[in-house]
Order: C-alpha cells, then structure tokens, then sequence
C-alpha cells in the first residue's frame, strides 16, 4: 500500500484524484488532506478515506474543521505553517494542487522531503521556475506533471531522449469564446467565461482558459519542466481537445497523446506512474469524434499567450509579476469589477511598471507577488483602461 497527501483535495483536481483512490483504497493509504477552507467538505473526505491529518489554510475555519473532525481521531490543524507541515509528512506521492501562488510554500516543502510530487499548480513553476527547479536537483525529488497538456508531452516522451526532440506542441481548446468578436469578448460574462465548452474546471482556471493565459502559463511550465529551448515550443488551437500535446522529433516522427477530456487520465498516469492503472472512462471512439481540426492562436483577440512567451524570454520576475496580476485582473472580473478584455490589459500594464531582480529564493518569488499584486490592484481602481 502507497502513502498519499493531496494538496488542495477539495478542488477539481482533488477530488478527481479521490476518485480514482476512491476505486482502488487496497493501494493507497491517505495521510494527508488540505483545503483552504471548506472545512465540512474536507472533513467529510477526511473521514471517508482516514486520513491521518486535515488541514485548512484559512485560520478563520479551524474551529469548524475541529467541531467536525471530533471523535474521528484525525489529526485537525490550520494555517499557511500547518499546510507546509502537512506537506512536509513524508510520503510516496504528493499530489499538490492548491490553485494560484498559496500553493508555493506547500509545494516546495513536499519537494524538500525528496520524494515524488504530482504538480497541478502550474503557477509554481511559473512563478518559481528557477527556484522550483533547483530545489528538485538538490533534494532528488522527481516531478510529475499532472496538467493534461504537460502530462501528454511527458507520455510522448517515455523510451525518447530530450536530445533527439524537434519541437513540443501544447494543444489549445481555444475555450468558450474561441469564435467570437472584440465587440462580444468585451461584454462577456463571468457566467459565459467559466462554461468551458469541454472541461470541467474550477473558476479560475476557466476564465484563463478563456482568455488563454491558461495556455500561456502552460508555454512557460513547459519551458522549465522539459528543456528543448522555447524557439522549439509552439502553441496550436485545437477545439476538439482530444490531442493533449505533441513531440516531434528529429526524425520527423511526431508523437500525440490522445484520451478523454477528463482529469482523471493525466492524474491515473501520475498514480500509476511508471505503470498504468484502470479508470472508469469509456474508450475513445475516433469514428464518432468524426474530425480532429488545429488552428493558429489569435493573439490579436486573445493576446494573453503573447505576454507569456514575451514575460519567459525577459526572464527573471516577469513571469511571477504576469501571474500575480493575472490573478488579480481575474479575481476582479470573477467579481463584476472589470471586462473581460480588461484581464490582459492590466496584465501587460502591471508588466511594463515593474522589473524587479531575478528571484533567488522562494521568499524573493512571494516579495514579488505581493508588490505585482499590489500594483495591478493599483491599475485597476485608478488608471483608464480603453
């Protein structure tokens, strides 16, 4: 039996990944389960799959968490240190899948343990990519990419060699506004933007899906996760969403992975890693899909994966400084505060005002967050944005 913590198990990744242990508890024993908050919900999950500890990030729901967890004998704790604690416990796999940059600090004290962490907060190699990265090196730990996209180019890389790849293709749905105006993109809706027409997925996650700056996060995860050089990354449409990603490689060959657009399959090939494991998934049936099509990316309507591939070749802070005001410009458009087409715009905006040092330590990435994010909020409540 294979020890497991999941780092933000109340979330879409969380509880696909519960899911599949849900089917197979002969192999896996829980130690550790956060959430930010939600404390019944997370409780629930705590007691159904035994965990030895629960934790939430937010003080303001320990009380709860610990009414709920009494008489269980389940370990309750809360706070941003309890997290990293929990993180720290030593396990055969971690699954760390807290959204945005809260997830920084966790992440980095599951890696620090050595050990094999599944990684579906794409903002800590963004954010923390050299950082990130060196910490891996230097405590042996092995990274598992658990984002569809990462996770296909990681299969089409198994018995391959890095030297011998060509190019790396990231596939994108194009999501919800794919084919709409300037003129309908400025009036869209949160409501609109979080109706991913194939995906199941938290909010956050489908506004950046829609204004592709999911896709532009992913160019830049994939830069530090498989070192080709970003000359050698591209970016293609691809509504279907039934090809995750592709490896060409030198010989001309090019290698898709293929398979529902599901969570559940990225995060079964990270269980099972390096094997396989059953999933309650139908086959895919190519002849009912009827036709695979691809397109180029639209930077004029959907300029988010340009300041992406723009922040990772400046270096240094810009991509944290990009991501920390991607998440505020969303939070504000999640709220009714801003356009849609606002999102990047305050994105490039927060850009262009700030260039700090390069990031040595994870303390410096938060440093930068925190002002990237201060700064946005600035641009949002006081400059004039057409």
């Amino acid at each position: 039996m294979r020890t497991i913590s999941i780092l933000g198990a109340t979330g879409s990744v969380g509880a696909s990944t519960l899911d599949l242990i849900r089917r197979n508890r002969d192999q896996w024993r829980v130690v550790a389960l956060t959430a930010n908050c939600s404390a019944h919900e997370l409780a629930a999950l705590a007691r159904e799959f035994e965990a030895e500890i629960a934790v939430v990030g937010d003080d303001s729901c320990f009380t709860d968490l610990c009414a709920t967890l009494s008489g269980s004998g389940i370990e309750a704790a809360g706070g941003r240190e309890a997290l990293c604690e929990a993180a720290a416990r030593p396990v055969d796999l971690t699954v760390a899948a807290i959204v945005g940059c809260a997830g920084l600090r966790p992440t980095m004290a599951a890696i620090r343990q050595g050990g094999t962490v599944a990684l579906a907060n794409k903002e800590a190699l963004v954010s923390a990519g050299e950082v990130m990265t060196a910490a891996v090196a230097q405590h042996g730990a092995t990274l598992l990419p658990v984002d569809s996209e990462h996770n296909a180019i990681f299969q089409c890389l198994q018995g391959g060699r890095i030297e011998d790849v060509r190019s790396i293709t990231l596939t994108a749905s194009g999501g919800p506004f794919r084919t709409w105006t300037h003129e309908r993109l400025a009036a869209a809706t949160p409501a609109e933007a979080v109706a991913h027409p194939n995906w199941d997925m938290g909010a956050k996650i489908s506004v950046d899906s829609a204004t592709m700056m999911n896709k532009g996060l992913e160019f830049i995860e994939a830069h530090h996760l498989f070192p080709v050089g970003l000359d050698h990354l591209r970016i293609v449409v691809h509504p279907q969403s039934v090809v995750h990603s592709m490896v060409e490689y030198r010989d001309g060959s090019t290698l898709a992975q293929l398979g529902p657009s599901d969570m559940r399959v990225p995060i079964a090939s990270c269980l099972a890693w390096p094997g396989r494991m059953d999933t309650p998934l139908a086959p895919l049936d190519l002849a009912a899909i009827g036709s695979l099509t691809f397109e180029a990316p639209d930077e004029d309507r959907f300029p988010a994966t340009r300041l992406a591939r723009e922040a990772v070749h400046a270096g240094g802070a810009a991509p944290a400084v990009l991501n920390a005001a991607n998440e505020v410009a969303v939070a504000a458009f999640l709220a009714g505060q801003t356009r849609f087409t606002h999102i990047a715009v305050v994105a490039e905006r927060t850009l262009q005002s700030y260039n700090p040092p390069a990031p040595a330590a994870l303390d410096d990435v938060l440093s930068v967050d925190t002002e990237a994010r201060t700064r946005a909020r600035e641009i949002l409540e006081t400059a004039a944005i057409g």
